[in-house]
């Protein structure tokens, strides 16, 4: 079976969306550049952990390495929808990340759901890319975004905004609230 990586290095726009409504939300990563659009659907678990783990990257890669990083956006920066038609290349199993030294960049790689589950690999700062040629997942489809620090935080910044977005919390139990309410634990099971 012929595995397909879609690099993007550098995309000319990646970004974090859903398509539905609050409650029922498809979450995508998707990049487009050279003509090429690729989205691929993951967890929101997946997308605040992804949100997560990049900004201890770009911390890290600031206290090894001395990168200098960006303020964080006082701007909203890119709040359109994705772009369309959003046609789900492949669910994502696990993400990847790294830091490239040498071009000051930060690699980030969405790889198809095989018989792993969903989990957020955390790369080494100075981890050589050619080092995860052996991997048993290398018959699978891939996504290979390289960002540079400046994008990796709007991408940040926008992933969060995103996963925040959804039904408000049950100020009770902390579960999303439909619009018609929901059947709260802690009223023991009555409509509030």
């Amino acid at each position: 079976m012929t595995h397909q990586v879609h690099a993007f290095e550098p995309p000319e726009r990646f970004v974090a969306g859903t398509v539905g409504p609050p409650g029922d939300r498809t979450f995508f990563l998707q990049a487009r550049g050279g003509g090429r659009l690729v989205s691929v659907a993951l967890e929101k678990v997946q997308v605040s952990l992804l949100a997560e783990k990049l900004e201890e990257l770009l911390s890290e890669a600031q206290r090894r390495f001395g990168v200098e990083l960006p303020e964080p956006a006082t701007s909203v920066g890119d709040n359109d929808p994705l772009d369309t038609p959003v046609d789900e290349e492949f669910r994502v199993g696990t993400l990847g990340l790294a830091f490239d030294v040498d071009t000051a960049t930060v690699v980030i790689e969405a790889i198809a759901a095989g018989e792993a589950e969903a989990e957020v690999e955390l790369g080494e700062p100075d981890d050589d890319e050619d080092a995860d040629d052996d991997e048993p997942d290398d018959d699978l489809d891939r996504l290979r975004v390289r960002l540079t620090p400046e994008a990796t935080r709007q991408f940040i910044e926008r992933a969060r905004r995103v996963v925040n977005a959804g039904r408000p919390p049950c100020p009770l139990c902390g579960q999303p609230l439909d619009p018609a309410g929901h059947l709260c634990p802690r009223h023991n099971g009555y409509h509030r």
